[in-house]
């Protein structure tokens, strides 16, 4: 017997899935205690895993969603990185290849693109590569082309970016705001204009200035939706907690690595070599710069937890949320014809399986 979180709480029982792996029954059923069963996790920003980068291109995709399936992903956005318009144009041919590929076992659903530039500021770049730019239409539609983008994050105080909110919403692409250096007004106007969500809060933003306020003041004043990672190292608890207060949905991202589920040693980000270190949860370049995480999602609902979450709000934020970031109805919630997507937990809340679309994932 499990005890499975569903919408409307608790249930004791089991989960059928059907041929296509959707939610048939949930029956309800007693008996000994088997493990918890919560929505799997839905990951917006995944850069790398398992060695491998997702601009590197080739088999990078597979082995990425390969090895965040492990550790309780069930579906992600594939992360890209400010780059050349032929570097970008190609990681994302990779990516509109391997979405349209029979369905492989044992991989997180790949969802779509989360483009993370080239579209930010140059001033606010973090450990992206120097080589930002500003929107045009031009460029979007081409890139709209290539691939399925569900997700971009772009810099509020560049006229150019804020102009093409509008159409990007139009064309079905959720925004956030990010890697920006915006004014308080600058990010209002963007989110008055469609661009309700933030990209790994706090990071790489203008802040909370009192008098000279920027994007995260706009974020933890007026925003639903934002994303943070909470590795504890890009983000400290304290934080993490104000804007857990302040942002009702706010929701966990990884912001992970080629370095994810690999031992400590030098690995590549964005043609950038990025170091992993042995304890630490965040990767970082040569210069000590926070580069990206080697967070998994169930470290990320551990993290939850000892912040002093229930398992059920940790799993909203791991799961429901972002799903409704997006728009998705049929993930992120263990419902009839809902995506049979599910992890399993011991009474500790440690994982013990991964479950997608009705299918088991070795861990």
């Amino acid at each position: 017997m499990w005890k499975i979180l569903t919408p409307s709480g608790w249930v004791n029982g089991v989960i059928q899935a059907d041929g296509n792996g959707r939610i048939a029954k949930i029956i309800k059923k007693e008996g000994a205690f088997n493990g918890y069963v919560i929505p799997g996790f839905i990951d917006l920003h995944v850069h790398g895993g398992g060695g491998k980068d997702i601009m590197q291109g080739g088999d990078a995709i597979n082995i990425m969603s390969q090895t965040h399936a492990r550790f309780g992903t069930t579906s992600l956005l594939a992360t890209t990185m400010t780059s050349s318009p032929s570097s970008l144009k190609s990681a994302l041919k990779d990516i509109d290849f391997f979405m349209k590929k029979p369905r492989y076992i044992g991989c997180s659903r790949v969802l779509g693109v989360h483009l993370e530039g080239p579209f930010v500021s140059p001033d606010k770049l973090g450990a992206q590569p120097p080589l930002a730019r500003n929107a045009t239409k031009k460029e979007i539609d081409q890139l709209l082309d290539l691939a399925v983008i569900k997700l971009i994050t772009l810099a509020a105080e560049i006229e150019d970016n804020r102009k093409l909110i509008p159409y990007l919403i139009e064309r079905g692409v959720c925004v956030q705001q990010g890697h920006t250096a915006a004014t308080y007004q600058q990010s209002m106007d963007a989110i008055s204009l469609g661009a309700t969500g933030f990209t790994h809060l706090f990071n790489a933003m203008s802040g909370l200035d009192h008098r000279c306020p920027g994007a995260l003041t706009a974020a933890m004043a007026h925003t639903t939706y934002a994303e943070i990672i909470p590795d504890f190292e890009h983000v400290h608890p304290g934080a993490i907690l104000a804007a857990r207060r302040a942002i009702p949905k706010l929701y966990a991202v990884t912001d992970s690595c080629s370095a994810v589920g690999m031992p400590a040693g030098e690995y590549t980000q964005g043609g950038y070599a990025i170091y992993k270190c042995a304890g630490k949860a965040a990767a970082r370049l040569k210069n000590g710069t926070l580069a990206a995480s080697t967070l998994t999602m169930d470290k990320a609902l551990l993290n939850f937890i000892e912040l002093g979450l229930t398992l059920e709000e940790a799993s909203l934020r791991l799961s429901t949320y972002p799903a409704e970031f997006l728009g998705i109805k049929d993930r992120g919630r263990l419902e009839i014809n809902a995506w049979a997507d599910y992890v399993i937990l011991d009474e500790s809340f440690k994982l013990q399986e991964t479950v997608i679309e009705g299918v088991s994932v070795p861990l």
